[in-house]
């Protein structure tokens, strides 16, 4: 990861911040001059005309100083904005091109921190190092220059204060970075903790487990405070020191000059100045150790982003043969298909899968919980890869099309229907942007959704809360439905999308694909065997395996697995 990326774009602003301390700088080490000067020369020979000479001089360097304190903070605050609203717009990119296993290596609370706080604290870094880069040592190097000018004898008492100084400031960096490493995890272990308790809530209020909530949140919380109080520490014995060494150097500045004011050899005004830009090296030294402190804090944070932005995606297009090919007719094949999960483990999720399903099939998929079927299909639009074998889609591996293409032509309902905050119409458009309001109510329609849309005060304007919390779960189906359908997808996957709706309505939503999707694939995984009796093809699954493939009437005669399911779901409705 290149940081110098984020610099070049303005890289005016990061020039001209550090120049424009510089001008600030100047006027600190020249007004302690003008100060001693009015004092050895304009009030010792009672000289008023070359005291408000020089106080002129002191007004215009005040002014510019001014200007360029204002200007360091100005082009500062620009350039450490603009570094990281570009980083925090690449981390979030990055995030978008992870497969579902690279996501899974994260928490998403911990993904949300370094995309907000991570990023928030490398901003507050480099705006802090724009306006310390030339201030800090250009004051500390002017002020050094100047003190020994003015008395280099005086001067020697730096020779002790300046490594003592730095010792410290060594031990303070060494012990801070881990501290501030560890607060940040704890960070996203609260994010994470907030984040799943605020998007469950009403799992949380049905089952009264307020309390439970309230006790996860106070440890998470409570580890996060230690964890803070660590890495603060560190800060709060740094201030306490370093003020006890400025302190100390004061004191002997001003016994051993005073030394030399009463035996007169050094007139006053030098000895105020001295003394003044005493103080501006130990402030420098101070502030240099803030800037150090903070790096510390930044370190961790640029660490946690490198390893989002160097993560490498398992799945991408780099390597295909077939970018510009298109699902057209919708075959798939599985080839000898095999897929772990963990790629350690000895069982597989899917194990010898082969499968051939033809373009404009209805195909249904059933079988036990966790046997695979969610699994099987997700490696059709790649969201997954295979551990070994292959997948066809139109004769072409998957892995030869780009990632566009072909998820362009897999449109999926996902078990968990997913709604975004928005109005019903721009929820539908995720299917097609530019869909027509004609479009929009021909897919609500064939999804058996147009009904209840316009049953809304607002029909399609409609505004949905974040999840699509404000409708129903049958509502959320059909929804999600009718945005597949308007992609217009070659295939078509339903992972048991239709589990929250009636049969009756079940069963119009299935004449509406005969009908309007003839020549599609269509996919659909389902628990209820009334929603794949119909299928052109039923897959039986069982623990990785498929255990049977055949129509409705092969199936009942054939395959066991089929009849059981058949049996426990029918025979008491047939009795009824």
């Amino acid at each position: 990861m290149k940081w110098s990326k984020y610099v070049k774009p303005y890289w005016k602003y990061f020039l001209l911040g550090p120049l424009c301390m510089i001008v600030e700088v100047l006027g600190e080490v020249l007004m302690p001059l003008w100060y001693s000067r009015i004092l050895n020369i304009g009030v010792e020979n009672h000289d008023v005309g070359f005291i408000v000479l020089t106080c002129a001089l002191m007004v215009l360097t005040a002014l510019l100083m001014m200007g360029g304190g204002v200007g360091g903070a100005w082009f500062g605050s620009k350039a450490a904005v603009n570094f990281a609203a570009d980083l925090r717009r690449d981390v979030y990119e990055k995030i978008q091109h992870f497969s579902f296993a690279n996501i899974d290596k994260y928490s998403t609370g911990s993904l949300v921190t370094r995309l907000t706080n991570d990023v928030t604290q490398l901003m507050n870094f480099v705006n802090m190092l724009l306006r310390m880069f030339l201030r800090t040592p250009g004051m500390l190097i002017g002020a050094l220059i100047a003190a020994f000018t003015l008395n280099a004898q005086l001067a020697r008492v730096l020779a002790v204060t300046i490594p003592a100084i730095a010792i410290v400031e060594f031990l303070i960096i060494r012990v801070g970075f881990p501290r501030f490493s560890a607060m940040q995890e704890k960070m996203d272990h609260l994010n994470s903790t907030i984040q799943e308790s605020l998007t469950n809530i009403r799992v949380v209020k049905s089952f009264v487990r307020e309390k439970r909530e309230d006790e996860k949140f106070g440890r998470a919380n409570g580890e996060l405070k230690d964890a803070a109080m660590r890495a603060l520490g560190v800060v709060i014995f740094m201030m306490p020191m370093m003020m006890l060494m400025m302190n100390l150097t004061s004191v002997a500045v001003t016994w051993f000059g005073g030394n030399h004011v009463i035996a007169g050899d050094m007139p006053i005004g030098d000895f105020n100045a001295f003394l003044t830009y005493i103080t501006q090296i130990l402030m420098s030294l101070l502030m240099m150790s803030m800037l150090f402190m903070n790096s510390s804090r930044a370190l961790a944070s640029s660490k946690r982003i490198k390893e989002v932005m160097e993560e490498v995606p398992d799945i991408d297009d780099t390597n295909a043969k077939n970018k510009d090919a298109r699902v057209t007719r919708g075959d798939v094949t599985f080839e000898h298909v095999t897929f772990r999960y963990y790629k350690n483990s000895e069982n597989g999720v899917l194990n010898d899968i082969n499968l051939t399903i033809h373009g404009g099939e209805t195909v249904g998929i059933i079988g036990s919980t966790g046997c695979g079927k969610t699994t099987l299909v997700s490696m059709i639009p790649r969201l997954y890869d295979a551990d070994q074998g292959r997948i066809l889609v139109d004769g072409i591996d998957v892995k030869d099309y780009s990632l566009y293409h072909l998820r362009e032509g897999v449109g999926m309902v996902l078990q968990k229907n997913v709604l975004f905050s928005g109005s019903i119409a721009d929820n539908l458009r995720w299917g097609d942007e530019n869909a027509s309001e004609a479009d929009m109510t021909d897919a609500a329609k064939s999804a058996q959704a147009d009904g209840f849309i316009r049953n809304f005060q607002l029909g399609y304007e409609t505004q949905l809360e974040q999840g699509g919390v404000n409708v129903s779960g049958g509502q959320r189906q059909r929804l999600c439905i009718a945005r597949a359908l308007l992609k217009h997808p070659k295939i078509l996957i339903l992972d048991d999308s239709t589990s929250a709706v009636d049969t009756a309505t079940e069963a119009s939503i299935r004449a509406a694909f005969r009908n309007e999707l003839s020549d599609s694939t269509k996919i659909i995984i389902a628990q209820r065997i009334t929603s794949v009796m119909e299928a052109d093809k039923i897959i039986v699954m069982d623990d990785g395996a498929i255990t049977g493939i055949g129509t409705h009437d092969e199936l009942i005669k054939t395959n066991k697995a089929y009849q059981e399911i058949y049996h426990s779901q029918m025979d008491g409705k047939e009795a009824a």
